[in-house]
């Protein structure tokens, strides 16, 4: 009887194991693919939060066609801007003095303790990268990356 009852007990622990080893490789099958975490398509907000002049999350990954609200929430005492875009965006703010920028796509200044949004269109597959090029942040590291995948 003894042996009766411990068959099925190990046959459950049996079953549980695998269940577990299954789902286990599943997850981290998941975790090493980076279109399990990308947003979109469509429409997204994502919420860009800086201190000590870096944006975070400094990475993201999204699907070729989505829309990106992003929301930028400074936390500094100091002035800082986001602009998203192509290298030749970035080239142009690199040698700009621009201390605001008014409302454009991919581009929005936000002062010490404040909030501010802007819009970009990721439609290709790439890397994008946003920052910040008022004078010394993007050499500090104020800058990030926005994965595009199909």
């Amino acid at each position: 009887m003894t042996t009766l009852l411990r068959t099925p007990a190990l046959l459950v622990a049996l079953v549980v194991a695998t269940v577990v080893s299954v789902v286990g490789y599943g997850v981290e099958a998941a975790a090493g693919d980076p279109a399990a975490d990308a947003l979109g398509p469509g429409e997204v907000t994502v919420t860009l939060d800086i201190e000590h002049s870096r944006f975070s999350p400094a990475e993201l990954t999204v699907r070729a066609g989505t829309l990106v609200r992003f929301v930028v929430e400074n936390g500094d005492p100091i002035h800082h801007e986001l602009v998203v875009g192509p290298p030749e965006v970035h080239d142009a703010h690199a040698v700009g003095t621009e201390r605001f920028h008014p409302p454009v796509p991919g581009e929005v200044s936000v002062g010490p303790d404040a909030t501010a949004m802007t819009f970009y269109a990721f439609d290709d597959p790439g890397t994008v990268e946003f920052a910040c090029h008022l004078p010394r942040h993007y050499d500090y590291g104020m800058r990030g990356a926005v994965r595009v995948i199909p």
